[in-house]
Parts: C-alpha cells; sequence; structure tokens
C-alpha cells in the first residue's frame, strides 16, 4: 500500500536543468582538482626556472591545498548562509584572477603568495559547488552524480599531470596556471547564466574565522613538521614539538567549535560512522593519490631520464584506471555497501604501489601505479557517497565542506610524509627513496583497510514496501 503522506506532500519537481549545471560545476572542481597534480609535473622546470629546492617545491603543492583545506569549512558554513550560487561564482572568479598571477610569478614568494590564493578560491568554489550537487538531486539520481562528481576529481588528478607535460614540454611551466584562465571566464559567464536563483534568505548566521584559522594553523604546522623531517629527522626535539604543537592547535579547535556561538562546525557530525568513514577514506585516498604522482613525477624524470612530455604520456593509463575504478565503484556501491568496497579500493592501492617499492623500472612502476590509481578511483567513490549520502539538506554545505576539507589535507600531508621520506631521492642522492616512499603508501593503504572494516557501516538491508 503507497504511503498516504506521499499523496499528501507532493515531491517538489527537480530542477530541469540539473544535469547541465553538473557538467558546469563538474568542470570547475575538475580544474581544482587538475590545479594539485597538473604542477606535479612542472615542480622540477619551476626549481630550476626559480632556484627553488625541495622544502620550497613542496610548498608549492602544500601551500594551495592547506588554504584549499583549512578554509573549506569556512567555505562550507558560507555556501549554508549565503547560498551556494553566491559562493560559486566568486571563488571562480578570485581562482581565474590567482592563477593569472601565479603564471605570471617570477619569484617563489610571489608563486606561493598566488598558490595561496588559488587555494582560498577554491575553498570558497568547491563545498558550494558540491552542496549544489545533493540538493539539485535526490535518490538514486544523487548517487550517479556524486558517482560523476568522484569520478571527474579522480580521474583530473591523473589528467592534470598529462596536461602538465604537454604545457611544461610546450609553451612553458607558466601555462599550467594560464590554462585556468580562459576556462574561469567561460565557467563564470554559464555558471551566471544556469545556476539557480538564490532562496529568500535563512536566518542569518556568524562565519566562524578564529576556528579556521586554528585548524588551518594546526594542519599547517603537522604539514611544516612532516616537510622538514626529511632533512631534520623524524624523532628530533623540533619535529617532536612542532607535532605536539599541531595537536595542541587541534585540541584548541575542538574546544572553539564546542563554546562558539556559531561554530564552523558540528563535531558530532564526526562521530556519525558514515561521515567518520567517508572522512577517514577521503584522507588515505588523497594522500595516495598525492604519493603517486609526486614520486611519480620526479622519479620518472630525474632517475628514469622521461623528459615531462613523456612523463605526462606515461601517466594516461593512471587517467583510465582511475576512471574505471570510479565508475565500477558508483555501480555497485549500493549493493556491496561502504565496509566492503572501501577495503577493497584500499587493498588495490596498496597492491599497486607495492610494485614500484619492490621492483625498479618504468613499465613496472607505470603498471603498478595504474592498479593504486584504480583502488584509490574506487575508494573516492565510496567515501563521497557513505560522507553524504544521508545527510540533511541543511546540512549539505558544511557536510561537503568536511569532506572536501580532510580531501586538501590528505594531500597537504601525503606530499609531505612522501616528500621527506624520499628526500634523498628527489634531490638525486639515493634513488632507493622512492622505494621507501611507494612502501610507505602501501603500509598506509593496508592499516586503512583495517581502520574500514573496523568502522565502516553494514550495509543497510533493503526496505520492504509500505504495507499500511
Amino acid at each position: 500500500m503507497a504511503d498516504p503522506l506521499a499523496a499528501e506532500t507532493p515531491a517538489q519537481a527537480p530542477h530541469p536543468g540539473r544535469w547541465k549545471i553538473l557538467a558546469l560545476v563538474g568542470v570547475a572542481q575538475l580544474m581544482l582538482i587538475l590545479d594539485v597534480t597538473v604542477v606535479a609535473i612542472a615542480l622540477p622546470s619551476i626549481g630550476a626556472d626559480l632556484g627553488q629546492g625541495r622544502e620550497t617545491l613542496t610548498w608549492v603543492v602544500s601551500g594551495y591545498t592547506l588554504a584549499f583545506g583549512g578554509l573549506l569549512l569556512l567555505g562550507g558554513r558560507a555556501a549554508d548562509l549565503f547560498g551556494a550560487r553566491r559562493l560559486v561564482l566568486a571563488g571562480v572568479l578570485l581562482f581565474t584572477l590567482a592563477s593569472l598571477a601565479a603564471g605570471l610569478a617570477a619569484t617563489g614568494p610571489v608563486l606561493l603568495g598566488a598558490r595561496v590564493a588559488q587555494g582560498l578560491a577554491a575553498a570558497l568554489l568547491s563545498p558550494a559547488a558540491l552542496s549544489l550537487v545533493v540538493t539539485l538531486f535526490e535518490g538514486e539520481e544523487r548517487n550517479k552524480a556524486l558517482g560523476i562528481w568522484s569520478s571527474l576529481g579522480g580521474s583530473g588528478a591523473a589528467l592534470g599531470v598529462l596536461l602538465g607535460g604537454l604545457l611544461t614540454a610546450g609553451a612553458g611551466w607558466p601555462w599550467v596556471f594560464f590554462v585556468n584562465v580562459p576556462v574561469g571566464v567561460v565557467l563564470l559567464v554559464a555558471l551566471a547564466l544556469r545556476l539557480p536563483k538564490p532562496q529568500p534568505a535563512a536566518a542569518r548566521g556568524t562565519l566562524d574565522v578564529l576556528g579556521a584559522v586554528l585548524v588551518t594553523a594546526a594542519t599547517g604546522t603537522l604539514t611544516f613538521s612532516l616537510v622538514r623531517a626529511g632533512d631534520k629527522g623524524w624523532l628530533t626535539a623540533s619535529t617532536l614539538g612542532l607535532v605536539l604543537a599541531a595537536a595542541v592547535l587541534y585540541a584548541l579547535f575542538v574546544w572553539r567549535q564546542k563554546s562558539a556561538a556559531a561554530p564552523l562546525m558540528d563535531i558530532g557530525l564526526l562521530t556519525r560512522r558514515p561521515v567518520a568513514t567517508g572522512t577517514l577514506l577521503i584522507l588515505v585516498a588523497t594522500a595516495l593519490m598525492i604519493t603517486v604522482f609526486f614520486l611519480g613525477t620526479f622519479y620518472l624524470q630525474d632517475v628514469r631520464g622521461h623528459n615531462a612530455l613523456t612523463t605526462g604520456l606515461l601517466f594516461l593509463p593512471v587517467a583510465a584506471a582511475t576512471m574505471v575504478g570510479a565508475n565500477a565503484a558508483g555501480r555497485v556501491i549500493g549493493r556491496t555497501g561502504p565496509r566492503a568496497l572501501g577495503s577493497v579500493g584500499l587493498l588495490l592501492a596498496a597492491l599497486g604501489m607495492a610494485v614500484p617499492a619492490l621492483w625498479d623500472g618504468t613499465a613496472l612502476m607505470v603498471v603498478g601505479v595504474a592498479l593504486a590509481a584504480a583502488g584509490t578511483g574506487v575508494v573516492f567513490v565510496v567515501a563521497s557517497a557513505t560522507a553524504l549520502g544521508q545527510v540533511e539538506p541543511h546540512e549539505a554545505g558544511l557536510a561537503s565542506g568536511i569532506v572536501s576539507t580532510f580531501h586538501e589535507f590528505g594531500a597537504s600531508l601525503g606530499a609531505a610524509v612522501v616528500s621527506s621520506m624520499a628526500a634523498a631521492g628527489i634531490a638525486g642522492t639515493d634513488a632507493s627513496g622512492f622505494s621507501r616512499g611507494f612502501a610507505a603508501g602501501a603500509l598506509a593503504a593496508v592499516v586503512s583497510a583495517a581502520l574500514v572494516l573496523l568502522i565502516a557501516p553494514a550495509p543497510r538491508p533493503q526496505s520492504a514496501p509500505a504495507t499500511s
């Protein structure tokens, strides 16, 4: 028997342009993800042209992802308060201008400043765009939309390395930033015409700027400690002191969220098993992805002697494997649930990363990282669907911000860890550093798979039709 409430409260008609909007915000998100990995292939050229060493080059990646991740919660809260449409348009505009500044940079500090501005823009844009996806789609359509969203993000990371190779070997490394400018202008016009008009504003709240500063400072301190560990040592007093300082800042952030009148986030949201599982998965998957691209680009260019274009082309199988993994996961997650599928994806990533950890050679590295990319593609879909699949509409911006925050923090921490573990390899003094970096990624994936088996929610039984 049909539910009588359904007849009394007919469902609101879905937005007729929702799939076109998904395509546009998907391209915007793709641009943000590309900007993490498109730079990776250009790092050796940037270092040579601007005279920068390993630590600074690590911050070219981590500075962007740290600003991106540290301010995402603020961006997600702002999307809930001021409307996703406004935040999407502001983010696209700022990202376009910051990309122009990065391409024009002639010194390391100017480039890092532009990268931080790009991260700020991304923090405004990404959670607002994902909030639109969550609110414009419902039911099975939402799962399909999230699968598309996740596959764009995962494949974009690999395609960024290919694009970076083409641009660096051709027009030069500044064009890895300049390419965003025409794309940003077109997106700005198209989104302004297509996005739904703002709804009447709800009761206004305030933005917890102090909370954003605390969580950004905490992650920045932790990232700094991990980057320095490659030169100063992992168990030195300075490294351990910085880690302790980061822990104190994280504790202050939690205190602030519990005591503030308008906290940046509801800490209780992270205690929900679906959200906790999704955030763990997104953190680990992004760290593994960065491990592959950061180590891979230096290994292929500095150890194997390939140029930037060849290196980019060698990552084509990685792009294909990421898309295959993400699309396959989007089709089966409704039947398998996050526990089994997330663990399988992580174990596949571990297997793939073990290949370059144990054996040397270009072909073996490409095969191994392609397997790892397929696994991380699976994990990205599981993470998004698990963390966001059961949130209420009024929590969509915040939940999207949390997922995206852990995505970028994973990139920052992953780049910092592998940069330090492979410091000798990146410096060109000991190629075995690359093996240690890949081995650390494989171990992290195995440990994470075990954690997922413990904390992930069990598959939900199929509900029977209502009979009364």
